[in-house]
């Protein structure tokens, strides 16, 4: 973002201008369209320009089914559309998973628009995001708790993998957008649960916002001046992270003997980056505590410890490495053993004629000495060992401590079983009093690879 970007002032009468700019000729769009005077505001705009630009535009409208009015919004929207040749598209959606409606609705808006951006082969999604949202959004930040980006609320032009976010109403208020559709007698709803402060946004727009107006009635451009100096210091910053990120995170594994060479700014960008990856368009449930709680499992002496985060994922930490994963419950699995097993870790258990190996990757047996069948499994607790070599027995979960293994890899790590339950091997790590020397008798010869 270039200096001269930070302070332009545009108003209502620049938009159109402005879009001539932006939008190459031929163009396919997507607009977001809700019905309101916001994005009835910016397709008025767009047909404007439609014929000069040779546009293609798609309406995508969302019936949320939220309130009573919401059938008769879409049946303008689509009216609208007919009369100006206007693609319309339009998801209705008949249900919400429990928790946050917001940003469930949210996510299903989204998903429906990428859709519609693949179907065209569209390259601008252009939503109606006015100067006012922006000040909505950032105080929401502020409160929730956020990084540099966050603070910044949301840019003009976002660039997608396949498509560029244009929110050309961003540098004008709502107030201006209503004098607008008034004045040229554009369709459009109001929505009364805008009044509704159950919402958090609605309770900033309802009561803060007019404070603020009250003491600067452009302060909208204040906040869009500061939304474009963080969103400047933030593209510095994720150039210097992005370069740290290819040599300590890989593989999905954050190395954290050099993660704690960095500065505290870059420790918290780099898990910023991590989580948003993990978290895409549903990062807006992550704030700034799950990243200082991450910071401290990660200066926390224990070797293993993890802590939830939103949407059943969480963080562990296992001796110099973090990851995130899934938090579902794992499956035990009993597999009778024959000849032949492929694991779902993708390791391969088997029968083989001959092997010069002796290490812990091999175990030679005599089938005189078992109960079949054998059986392949995961741990239990007070699972006990009797180690080649060792008198007595020594606890499964004390060996798995002792080799460093990862909490998530013990809980599914093959165990090969006779009927008895009796283990006569740990693939890869250890050997039992069952396993044979080259010189004893044994007639069975296990592989994991």
């Amino acid at each position: 973002m270039e200096l001269n970007q930070l302070n332009g002032v545009i108003t209502m009468n620049n938009i159109l201008e402005e879009l001539k700019q932006e939008l190459p000729k031929n163009s396919k769009i997507v607009v977001a369209t809700s019905g309101g005077p916001d994005s009835m505001c910016l397709l008025d705009h767009l047909l404007k320009i439609k014929n000069q630009k040779q546009l293609t535009l798609i309406c995508a409208h969302v019936n949320h089914q939220l309130r009573k009015e919401s059938a008769q919004e879409a049946l303008m929207v689509k009216n609208y559309c007919n009369q100006n040749n206007i693609i319309f598209e339009m998801m209705t959606i008949d249900h919400y998973e429990k928790g946050n409606i917001e940003n469930i609705a949210r996510t299903k808006r989204y998903t429906f628009f990428e859709k519609l951006i693949d179907k065209y082969k569209a390259s601008y999604l252009i939503t109606a995001h006015h100067g006012d949202d922006l000040i909505e959004t950032i105080l929401m930040r502020i409160v929730r708790g956020s990084n540099l980006k966050g603070y910044a609320g949301f840019n003009k032009i976002t660039n997608m993998n396949r498509y560029k976010i244009y929110r050309p109403l961003i540098s004008v208020t709502k107030e201006e957008i209503l004098n607008y559709v008034n004045k040229n007698n554009i369709p459009y709803a109001l929505d009364k649960t805008n009044k509704d402060n159950t919402y958090t946004r609605n309770r900033f727009r309802n009561n803060v916002l007019p404070l603020l107006k009250n003491e600067n009635k452009k302060v909208h451009q204040k906040f869009l001046n500061l939304s474009n100096t963080l969103s400047m210091y933030n593209e510095y910053i994720d150039k210097q992270v992005n370069q740290k990120l290819k040599k300590i995170y890989q593989n999905n594994v954050l190395n954290l003997d050099k993660f704690s060479k960095e500065d505290y700014i870059i420790k918290r960008e780099i898990i910023y980056h991590i989580l948003e990856k993990e978290y895409q368009k549903d990062l807006n449930l992550i704030n700034d505590n799950h990243v200082e709680n991450i910071l401290k499992i990660i200066q926390n002496k224990k070797p293993n410890i993890s802590i939830n985060l939103p949407k059943n994922m969480q963080v562990k930490k296992e001796y110099n490495k973090l990851y995130l994963k899934s938090n579902q419950n794992v499956e035990n699995y009993k597999i009778e053993f024959q000849n032949f097993i492929k694991l779902s870790n993708g390791k391969i258990i088997e029968k083989v004629d001959k092997s010069n190996d002796t290490s812990n990757y091999i175990c030679y047996l005599n089938s005189q000495e078992l109960n079949f069948p054998l059986w392949i499994r995961n741990r239990k607790n007070g699972d006990k060992v009797s180690i080649k070599g060792l008198n007595g027995t020594k606890k499964l979960k004390d060996i798995f401590i002792d080799e460093k293994i990862a909490k998530e890899k013990r809980e599914t790590w093959p165990i090969l079983v006779d009927n008895n339950d009796e283990i006569l091997w740990i693939p890869g790590l250890k050997k039992t009093k069952f396993d044979k020397t080259k010189d004893k008798n044994y007639d069975i010869i296990v592989k994991y690879r």
